[in-house]
């Protein structure tokens, strides 16, 4: 009889034992739960200059980003924060938008220049990718899976502005001219539509896009009340990220314009946003009032990170 009660005593020990297990497995499971849209700084020491932009992330998990230290160059920030000089862009350019080509090499809007410059990542070299004197600045850029390049090209003291395609022989040829001030611009996951956002007007206008780059069916995704909008980005779902400049947030968009999250950065002023990390699920984001750069987790990769893989 003893030695029954002390065999079922071990038995509830064990189960208790068991579920207690069990139950801080739960716990480590329920904290180490993913946590989304929530901007922390990135980077906190203010190497960028107020007119930080690009930004990009390369295939290694780098980010690149322009203007660190002082206007015309192209700094680059390692996955742990770390931020040094990349390289010196050419006397009288200056860039903005950054993107890569199917090559790997880095494409620049050099809005000063009126370039789009081509960098080789190996050597550095710099060269002429796409120039048109009479753009009033290349300031945004998109690629379609094709190596097809797009460019926004406003005319900020006229509030207006226009958009351009560049061929992959490197010509500019105008799309549209009369628009609102050109800002963002981005390609759709499956390169079907083409987004462009006018800042001053404060609309987003999305385009059908053929494989050969031209546009047609043009119609209204989404008219904010307030503030001013500057880049955006596709994730992999077709889901659009748009920076609202004066604002400090970043708002997501479902493919059909509606508002799903809205993003509070630790800055007023945010650039451009890209999509990097080593799962392309952390989006980065260029602070114009504090020289900084904000990171926060979303649920699904960038486009730009999986045309990479």
């Amino acid at each position: 009889m003893k030695r029954n009660l002390l065999l079922a005593g071990v038995a509830m020990l064990a189960a208790c034992t068991s579920n207690s297990s069990q139950n801080q497995s739960d716990t480590m499971e329920n904290t180490s739960t993913e946590e989304y849209y929530v901007a922390k700084p990135f980077t906190t020491g203010g190497e960028f200059t107020g007119g930080i932009e690009g930004p990009a992330v390369d295939k290694a998990g780098n980010l690149y980003v322009v203007n660190v230290f002082r206007e015309g160059t192209i700094g680059k920030v390692t996955p742990d924060g770390e931020v040094s000089l990349f390289i010196e862009l050419p006397e009288g350019s200056t860039g903005n938008g950054i993107r890569f080509h199917s090559s790997g090499k880095m494409l620049i809007a050099d809005y000063t220049g009126h370039n789009v410059l081509q960098v080789d990542m190996d050597t550095k070299e710099i060269s002429v990718y796409a120039h048109d004197p009479t753009l009033n600045q290349p300031n945004d850029i998109a690629v379609m899976d094709n190596d097809i390049v797009f460019a926004s090209d406003p005319s900020w003291k006229n509030s207006n502005g226009q958009i351009w395609r560049v061929s992959k022989e490197g010509a500019f040829e105008l799309l549209e001219a009369d628009m609102g001030t050109t800002n963002g611009i981005e390609v759709s996951p499956d390169n079907k539509t083409l987004y462009v956002n006018e800042s001053v007007q404060r609309n987003v206008w999305a385009y059908d896009l053929s494989p050969e780059g031209e546009v047609s069916n043009k119609r209204l995704l989404i008219q904010f009340e307030d503030f001013g909008m500057d880049g955006m980005r596709c994730d992999v779902d077709g889901n659009l990220y748009i920076t609202r400049h004066g604002k400090g947030t970043v708002v997501k968009l479902s493919p059909a314009g509606e508002v799903l999250e809205e993003i509070t950065m630790s800055g007023s002023k945010p650039s451009n946003i890209a999509f990097g990390g080593p799962d392309g699920k952390t989006a980065y984001v260029t602070l114009q009032d504090n020289g900084n750069i904000d990171s926060f987790r979303v649920e699904s990769p960038g486009r730009a990170f999986r045309l990479f893989q």
